[in-house]
């Protein structure tokens, strides 16, 4: 994802220089490391997914291209997914690989899809660490909003219920537009992204690898400076990330959530962890004082940057590997629309066809844990992967658990298929 030199479309504004302090021959070298990181273009789009392109959404001032994915049976006023492609994908790319629009069908959601260029950028990243593009009022961070605005004038989406994730570039405009309009977005999922601002006072590059640590309020006090007369309640966040990266460092992850549990006034000590999903993924939740995740961070084990999907028609499955960038392991998308509230799913349900199996153990909540069932948190015990609360972590209280799919167990005292 690191961004390449700013490049404007002939006949276009000019913009705020990409970095005023870098000689030429700096950035000359930032382009080379570039295309190393990004060795080869992505593939030409199968379009498995037939998308709808949209001309006449608004003032267009980050000349960014609108793609609309509206399921076939969609209720009166749906929630509205904004969805943010990493470098050198388009949105067909990310539509025919991260699963959205599986979930979309199922979830009844409408998906909007934000596509760059060449033009804005010649590896197509979108341009989160230019300062005419990431703040209010201008650039690509006000054509998403106008995105948003269409999608609730055009479709009769709901404005209480906007969402946005992306990948990579994709996820560092995630925050900036979760900074930028705190007021439009309900929550965001940031895949492989930065903390918003991180390039006030640090190159792009910087940013990435290794990575910068601030403090989690000056962290908060950047967002805070993106809109400063609102005062509230901020987006819930979840940051994906994969524990191998080394494009965007895990570092990154640590500072996104200083930045938003900051916001949110919370600990940057997990409430509760757990595991899901087939590999593992390690989940720290926050919890806001009304119960709610306001902010959470998945640990992808074993991959490097990209979105991860786990290809397959199981009901905990989603995506595809047809692209760079998107990585067999969890199906993250699905995790993401379930943070977001849309998912209606039940995890651990059996597949739609009707395949899968379920294994059952009774035991203490102390046995429990101590196999790796469930985790305790402040005295209590939670299942993993439902996050159920099965009472006081000791050898006296005592529950039947059960494991389908594999890591996600849900409490079945009253029988066990």
């Amino acid at each position: 994802m690191p961004p390449p030199p700013f490049r404007r479309a002939p006949g276009a504004r000019p913009r705020a220089r990409l970095l005023p302090r870098l000689t030429a021959r700096v950035l000359a070298v930032l382009a080379v490391v570039l295309g190393t990181a990004l060795a080869g273009p992505a593939p030409e789009a199968r379009a498995a997914v037939t998308l709808t392109r949209v001309t006449d959404f608004g003032s267009n001032p980050g000349a960014l291209t609108m793609y609309v994915y509206r399921p076939a049976t969609l209720p009166a006023h749906p929630p509205v997914v904004v969805a943010l492609h990493g470098c050198t994908q388009s949105a067909q790319v990310y539509a025919d690989n991260s699963g959205l629009p599986r979930l979309a069908d199922q979830d009844g959601f409408l998906l909007v899809l934000a596509e760059t260029g060449t033009a804005n950028n010649p590896n197509k990243c979108f341009n989160w660490f230019q300062t005419a593009d990431n703040r209010r009022g201008q650039g690509e961070a006000l054509s998403v909003r106008q995105m948003v605005s269409h999608a609730v004038t055009a479709y009769g989406a709901d404005p209480r219920r906007a969402y946005v994730t992306g990948l990579s570039a994709g996820g560092a405009m995630t925050a900036v537009m979760l900074a930028a309009y705190p007021d439009v977005f309900s929550a965001g999922a940031v895949v492989a992204g930065l903390p918003y601002d991180c390039t006030r006072d640090n190159s792009p590059y910087t940013c990435m690898n290794p990575g910068v640590d601030r403090s989690p309020a000056d962290w908060a006090g950047r967002v805070r400076d993106a809109y400063p007369s609102y005062t509230g309640p901020w987006p819930r966040t979840a940051v994906w990330y994969g524990d191998q990266d080394t494009t965007v460092v895990p570092r990154n992850a640590g500072e996104l959530r200083d930045q938003w549990t900051a916001l949110h006034g919370l600990s940057q000590t997990p409430t509760r962890t757990t595991t899901i999903g087939p590999d593992a993924t390690r989940q720290d939740q926050y919890l806001a004082a009304d119960g709610t995740v306001a902010v959470e961070v998945d640990r992808v084990p074993g991959i490097g940057h990209g979105t991860p999907v786990d290809p397959g028609t199981g009901g905990e499955q989603c995506g595809g590997t047809g692209a760079p960038y998107f990585l067999d392991s969890i199906c993250s998308s699905r995790w993401i629309a379930r943070f977001f509230g849309l998912d209606t799913s039940t995890p651990g349900e059996p597949d739609p066809g009707g395949g899968g199996s379920a294994a059952c153990w009774t035991a203490s909540n102390y046995a429990h844990v101590q196999a790796g069932r469930a985790t305790t948190s402040g005295g209590s015990t939670y299942a993993n992967g439902s996050h159920q609360n099965i009472g006081l972590y000791n050898t006296f209280v005592t529950h039947t658990l059960k494991e389908s799919p594999t890591g996600y167990f849900t409490v079945t005292d009253t029988g066990c298929p």
